[in-house]
């Protein structure tokens, strides 16, 4: 058994625990092209996340370890990783609820290069995510004279792809996007659809038209891991079949 539990603390005393993570490694520049696995082992608190022991291992064992966060607390997205095989983000995940008897492997998210440790690049990711365009755009270009208004049901309609904070939880679990570097991958499809449902844009035909190439929409095979990974509950592969039903039903 891993975890360890300490002596017994008094009553309203958060326990705590002694847990192994198992981080894979990448470091070109003083471990050459090939990654391997290292083990640390860390006091943690049952409050305590897979980021709280990150930092507890940086801090106090090797400062070396390389790996992203921003907030804390699943706003902007930057600590997307691979917890014990399933995509999350390290500040949302507590260690008590990973099985912490056992060793809790850590690896950076697939489908993108891996610069070092935990940190991947994300330029290929952005890049779908800009040739979508997710921005308001209007015919005329202009600044309007008076505020786009929109009823709550419009609104609505939209919601649920408003949530996205491009973390790439949903892209780099996609199988499709592991295999074709060229597939626009969930996020940028769902960064779409925030768009082209919103009555107040008009480029809805445009990035329809864009989501129509042979990399686009048509590559996702309905396998759910996207919506499964998304930390912020968004309905991924519902809103990459309406982005479909759209393209055909403006076809015809």
């Amino acid at each position: 058994m891993t975890a360890v539990a300490e002596a017994p603390v008094e009553a309203g005393a958060v326990p705590s625990f002694t847990v192994t993570l198992r981080i894979a490694r990448f470091d070109p520049e003083s471990h050459g092209d090939e990654p391997y696995w290292q083990e640390f082992q860390v006091l943690a608190h049952g409050t305590d996340r897979v980021l709280d022991a990150l930092h507890k291992i940086k801090w106090d064992q090797d400062g070396s370890l390389t790996f992203r966060r921003s907030c804390a607390h699943g706003v902007c997205g930057s600590d997307a990783m691979r917890i014990n095989g399933r995509n999350r983000l390290a500040c949302k995940t507590l260690l008590k609820d990973v099985n912490p008897d056992k060793p809790i492997t850590v690896e950076p998210i697939k489908g993108l290069p891996v610069l070092k440790d935990l940190v991947v690049d994300m330029e290929p990711f952005f890049a779908s995510y800009r040739e979508v365009m997710p921005f308001l755009i209007t015919e005329d270009g202009k600044h309007p004279s008076k505020e786009r208004l929109q009823s709550a049901e419009q609104r609505a309609r939209f919601d649920d792809t408003t949530k996205c904070i491009l973390c790439a939880a949903c892209t780099s679990s996609c199988p499709v996007f592991w295999t074709d570097g060229q597939y626009f991958g969930p996020a940028a499809i769902v960064n779409a659809h925030r768009f082209i449902f919103d009555s107040r844009d008009e480029g809805a035909t445009q990035r329809l038209e864009i989501l129509n190439d042979k990399e686009g929409v048509w590559r996702c095979r309905t396998t759910f891991n996207c919506t499964e990974a998304c930390p912020r509950g968004i309905e991924v592969t519902k809103a990459i079949q309406e982005v479909k039903r759209a393209m055909i039903s403006r076809a015809f």
